[in-house]
């Protein structure tokens, strides 16, 4: 547990400190338990990894409010994560919503951010315009309008010990991807006072105001599970296309869900990655 900014977050680690700092972004409904196939063996590859439980998530703090989950204040958990363990400059990898915090916290601050490595995860600039242009994915993402009405998510999430966030892991996913002991890990951070409420309030938070994120100026890597029931693979093309120095992997076997279902072929990219 490390105070990022004044704010709690608990970390994981692996790797060696001093050699070059690569932090991980779990999404929704993860925590830092998403990165566990992928985490000690980027340690062992010559890496510091950290893998921090994202504010609202696992055991970091969950603040009050939707405004305390505004893009620029999780940009700002990073920065101050990476100042906690001495990193001027680090690499950055994120999934889901740790992909689109990844994609912003390169917009705003290229300077910081050596190599980016992002997992299915939009770069927020494209989304109305990809689904004007791509109307199956406005209806991919209904949840994230249901998601914007109070309480009623909250129950039917929770209902039936978690049903439906424990489905859209395991009916989205390569069978095997989680196991029994990840959904009960994961039912029991789901279950903590005010972080469902936290969680959803990432998607709430997107009402708010925000300058456009820009180009990104960084080395990008995407790597894009093509069976992706959640986002379509045009998404990958068009944040590549925000790019200056990007290059896409896709996994044509893969669902959204690819570093639980092939942590080996993500290690190995990302290292290679790193190592350019």
């Amino acid at each position: 547990m490390i105070a990022a900014g004044g704010l709690p977050l608990n970390v994981r680690q692996a790797g060696v400190a001093g050699n070059p700092v690569l932090i991980l972004l779990h999404g929704f409904p993860e925590s830092s338990r998403a990165w566990r196939k992928v985490l000690r063996p980027l340690g062992e590859r010559g890496l510091h990894v950290l893998a921090p439980d994202m504010r609202g998530y696992g055991e970091s703090a969950a603040p009050d409010g939707v405004d305390a989950y505004a893009l620029d204040l999780l940009v700002a958990d990073v920065l101050a994560l990476a100042d906690a363990f001495g990193a001027a400059t680090f690499a950055l990898a994120g999934h889901d919503w740790g992909g689109i915090v990844a994609w912003a916290v390169a917009a705003r601050h290229p300077e910081r951010v050596r190599r980016l490595v992002i997992l299915n995860a939009p770069h927020a600039d494209t989304m109305k315009r990809e689904m004007r242009g791509h109307p199956a994915q406005l209806l991919r993402s209904w949840y994230v309008g249901f998601f914007q009405f109070p309480l009623v998510p909250e129950k039917t999430l929770s209902a039936f010990r978690f049903r439906a966030l424990r489905r859209s892991l395991t009916q989205t996913s390569r069978p095997g991807a989680f196991d029994a002991a990840d959904i009960a890990a994961y039912a029991e951070e789901w279950a903590r006072p005010g972080r469902l409420t936290a969680m959803l309030n990432y998607y709430r938070a997107l009402r708010l105001p925000r300058a456009p994120l820009g180009r990104i100026t960084v080395p990008t890597l995407i790597l894009w599970g093509m069976k992706d029931r959640f986002l379509g693979s045009h998404l990958a093309t068009a944040a590549a296309a925000m790019c200056e120095d990007a290059r896409i992997v896709r996994f044509d076997k893969d669902t959204h869900w690819l570093q639980h279902e092939s942590p080996r072929q993500i290690v190995t990219e990302i290292t290679a990655f790193m190592n350019k």
